[in-house]
């Protein structure tokens, strides 16, 4: 079952106030209709779709073999030594057995 189906189902109790122009009410007054939705359904899963695509372009990523080989290669190659990472490797780990 789709999540738009599921959430339809759900008791809504939170509000969302927008505002448009005439042209903006219009166009999605008219896509609403051509998919048998009302407004808010409309507006609402349209809005929702692009949250979803939006938040997984910022979890998930693709990478040719090439890409992900060079990442790979970049995460095990050590740090450059400078002062503050000595300095940080000398501190004694809180979590170190015994400690």
């Amino acid at each position: 079952m789709s999540e738009t189906v599921i959430e339809s189902r759900v008791a809504k109790s939170q509000r969302i106030n927008l505002r448009a122009t005439e042209r903006q009410e219009a166009v999605l007054r008219r896509a609403a209709e051509a998919t048998d939705r009302s407004l808010t359904e409309f507006v609402m899963s349209s809005a929702v779709d692009e949250a979803h695509r939006v938040l997984a372009d910022r979890r998930w990523f693709s990478a040719t073999e090439a890409q992900f080989d060079e990442f790979v290669r970049l995460l095990d190659e050590p740090l450059p030594s400078t002062s503050k990472f000595d300095r940080l490797f000398a501190r004694p780990s809180h979590l170190a057995e015994g400690e």
